[in-house]
């Protein structure tokens, strides 16, 4: 079954949807998106990720088509029109059609505004069901804004193929010498019970996740720390996670292909995993 999208303001089967060869988003990359998740059709932290929507717009001078009331009934519209009781919704909105093609751009463009859907398998968070991963890391050629939400992700994708050419399943970025982000993820370590995460700058971005685990770590009394995180410190670590909106808090144990610590899913990152579930469980009645 063909699933529904959005385009602006309309509701299309996915393989009727088109966008013209002009917009910029096609041409330059000249767009912002986000992923949002739902669970059993509940939307999972939509008002931080609509606030962080908008800084990207903001960041990029493009207008922002929708206020937040009006996102919140094309997203759930959306959750409505397609199967699953666990979505992973896409939405992307780029500055607009201009021609002829030129790298600056008249005021005033009317944004194109696309959302799409997929259903997403989820297991509970629980070390019994999760597969750890695997880590590289790798010298970040990205650009500097990596806190813009930007679909311009060809450095990404290459970093990317270069993790999956290494058989890894993610790379972590290092730049001058510290970490920076995962190419799809947040960054965390454990360090003698404490929790460590690269303090944000211009070339990492605000996760939605990576905050939710503050809120989890402040609510329950983990220790935990932002700040400046060295490779030999990454190195060192006796725990690494990476954190993001569909893959929720993964565990790496191999780095570089050594072991990460015991080399075993981690105790803290039970623990954490396990207040993740309880939370979700709590708002949206998963079961875990």
């Amino acid at each position: 079954m063909t699933s529904t999208v959005y385009l602006n303001g309309e509701w299309l089967p996915a393989d009727q949807a088109a966008v013209s060869v002009f917009d910029r988003g096609f041409l330059f990359g000249d767009a912002v998106y986000e992923v949002i998740i739902a669970y059993n059709r509940q939307l999972f932290r939509l008002e931080q990720h609509l606030a962080r929507l908008t800084r990207s717009l903001s960041e990029t001078g493009i207008q922002n088509p929708f206020g937040i009331h009006e996102w919140r009934f094309l997203i759930e519209r959306l959750i409505e029109l397609n199967e699953g009781d666990n979505q992973s919704v896409y939405l992307q909105v780029s500055r607009g059609v201009s021609q002829p093609r030129r790298h600056n751009y008249p005021l005033n463009l009317t944004p194109t505004v696309f959302l799409s859907s997929n259903p997403l398998l989820l297991k509970s968070q629980r070390s019994s069901q999760i597969k750890a991963c695997s880590a590289v890391t790798l010298e970040d050629i990205r650009w500097s804004r990596g806190d813009i939400k930007s679909t311009s992700l060809l450095g990404s994708v290459l970093l990317k193929k270069q993790v999956f050419e290494s058989g890894a399943d993610e790379g972590i970025l290092i730049r001058d010498g510290w970490v920076a982000e995962g190419t799809a993820s947040n960054v965390f370590l454990v360090k003698e019970s404490k929790i460590i995460t690269p303090k944000i700058s211009d070339w990492i971005l605000t996760g939605v996740t990576r905050d939710f685990i503050f809120e989890l770590c402040f609510r329950y009394g983990l220790v935990i720390e932002e700040r400046d995180v060295s490779l030999p410190e990454l190195v060192d670590a006796d725990e690494i996670w990476l954190t993001s909106t569909t893959a929720e808090i993964r565990p790496v144990t191999e780095l570089n292909a050594c072991p990460v610590g015991t080399g075993n899913i981690g105790p803290l990152w039970k623990k954490m995993a396990a207040y993740y579930d309880r939370h979700k469980a709590e708002l949206f009645s998963c079961g875990s």
